[in-house]
């Protein structure tokens, strides 16, 4: 049916059929979230780890570069948007340009970055690893770099990080006072770090803080035993 207009035409707009049927707008729908999209802003949150591997000249200082999503809201996060990788050695000069420009690229995709941390670390130098401060053992110095940024995914919240019980703790420390105590002969291994210089690296952990008491080999570092 026709419809006349009295009225005088002072503008116009197109809607669509289901516009009246929208839904309004949820809290979720009006996140920020990472995406390659974003611009990179003129400000950014750094934090840079210093690592100095054995099979290196000189120190490394990786940075890593947060940009700040929803800011001042109650779903305020930081999330990698960037990384650098320094050194005054320039023998790792061109691979560690490369890497750093696709896990920088892999940052600004977005999305679940877990991935990232369990690939890099996987990587085994055919000259063997070897072991840093503490004991803890890297397959290859792109593990290590792996280490850092899943030291950092932890600082700002996107990985979670396994603390041990109370209860583990103190029967951990219960053990080590025990080994201790009843060990007679002590090594120069200076590669032990704070655990026993007798004990062995762990497979969960990577660390050399695995002792065998009472026929059970237990970690000092992470609590993972071959008994249970």
């Amino acid at each position: 049916m026709p419809v006349k207009i009295s009225n005088k035409i002072v503008g116009y707009r197109v809607t669509k059929a289901d516009e009246n049927n929208q839904p309004a707008p949820t809290v979720e729908s009006t996140l920020v979230k990472m995406n390659e999209y974003i611009e990179r802003p003129e400000f950014l949150l750094g934090t840079t780890y210093k690592i100095k591997p054995p099979v290196a000249e000189h120190a490394m200082y990786i940075t890593i570069n947060d940009i700040l999503l929803n800011a001042d809201t109650d779903h305020e996060s930081r999330q990698p948007y960037e990384v650098f990788i320094n050194s005054k050695s320039m023998e790792h000069f061109q691979w560690v340009i490369a890497l750093t420009r696709v896990i920088s690229a892999v940052f600004r995709k977005g999305g679940d970055l877990t991935f990232l941390v369990e690939e890099l670390r996987s990587v085994y130098d055919p000259n063997g690893g070897y072991f840093k401060k503490g004991g803890v053992f890297m397959p290859s110095l792109v593990a290590e770099i792996g280490a850092v940024i899943e030291k950092h995914l932890k600082a700002v919240g996107l990985l979670e990080s396994e603390e041990m019980s109370d209860n583990t703790k103190r029967i951990l420390a219960e053990k080590r006072a025990d080994f201790e105590a009843n060990q007679s002969k002590a090594t120069n291994d200076d590669t032990s770090g704070d655990f026993p210089p007798n004990a062995t690296t762990c497979g969960k952990c990577s660390t050399k803080a695995v002792i065998v008491m009472d026929g059970c080999a237990t970690c000092l570092n992470c609590g993972d035993s071959k008994c249970g």
